[in-house]
């Protein structure tokens, strides 16, 4: 699927990475795709193993060119040619930002301006509302007052969002309620300490928001890294909520107020979390 949010540098060859990550050149230079997680790839795209945990995602990828650590190369699979590191996070870091320039500064839209009632006919909206380029919002939905929804973003029908609300890099589906104060979509606290500074994670993935959800007052969304920060259908979350990059929320889950969930958190369906609980990173619940 295209990124609709972030624009891909093109005709980027395997040379192009090995000199950015200060190895050698390769005769063979051939132009690489993208740069993917394991079980998205395609055969002509780079993607990373840093865990055992993820072997299963390795023999199954379609990846021909991975970025690893030296301790990993007995068990890469023989077709697969590998790019070795000694630090895959930050190698992955460096490659994912050659690949999408943009994707690290979460600059300020100066493309949104105020929405218009002509284009607009079926919305119902306050004051102060902003809309950038390309917002797609279906019928019945209403706006509240200083929201600001960024460009590309779509939003299904019978949905209300609130007042002083910022929604970038996301989709949502119908019947779905963003209540006031709530900002999704912003990058994720991913991050690389490097020996002269911390050398900040590209974030590319979307925020994607299922059917009749509801999300409470003040709640931060941050949109995935490589893959997407997934909420599903029905679930309901309470104010103050924060929720990292690439977690996955299952269908008809009740999280109450001031829940934490850290990055690539997974919970099942029809999970129930009590008030100010804390969901480490990859972690996974129920289901």
């Amino acid at each position: 699927m295209k990124n609709l949010f972030f624009k891909k540098k093109n005709n980027i060859k395997l040379n192009d990475i090995l000199i950015l990550l200060n190895l050698s050149k390769q005769k063979k230079n051939h132009i690489v795709n993208d740069i993917k997680e394991l079980q998205t790839a395609s055969n002509k795209d780079i993607s990373f193993f840093n865990s055992i945990k993820y072997l299963d995602l390795l023999k199954k990828t379609k990846s021909k060119l991975i970025i690893t650590d030296k301790k990993f190369q007995r068990i890469i699979p023989n077709k697969i040619k590998t790019i070795l590191v000694s630090n895959v996070f930050l190698a992955v870091a460096k490659t994912t930002s050659l690949f999408y320039p943009s994707s690290v500064n979460d600059n300020l839209d100066f493309e949104v301006e105020h929405i218009q009632k002509k284009k607009y006919k079926n919305l119902k909206f306050g004051k102060n509302v902003l809309f950038g380029k390309n917002v797609i919002i279906g019928k019945n939905c209403t706006v509240g007052h200083n929201t600001i929804i960024e460009n590309n973003v779509k939003i299904g029908d019978n949905c209300n969002i609130g007042s002083n609300v910022i929604i970038r890099n996301t989709i949502i589906g119908n019947d779905t309620t963003i209540l006031d104060g709530s900002i999704i979509g912003k990058k994720g606290f991913g991050f690389y300490p490097d020996k002269k500074k911390n050398m900040r994670y590209p974030h590319i993935g979307l925020v994607i928001i299922g059917n009749r959800v509801e999300i409470g007052c003040n709640n931060t969304i941050d949109r995935g890294s490589l893959s997407n920060t997934i909420i599903g259908d029905g679930t309901f979350l309470d104010n103050q909520v924060h929720i990292a990059h690439n977690v996955k929320i299952g269908k008809n889950c009740i999280i109450t107020a001031q829940v934490g969930f850290a990055g690539s958190a997974s919970i099942g369906n029809k999970v129930l979390i009590g008030g100010q609980a804390g969901i480490s990173g990859h972690l996974s619940v129920g289901d």
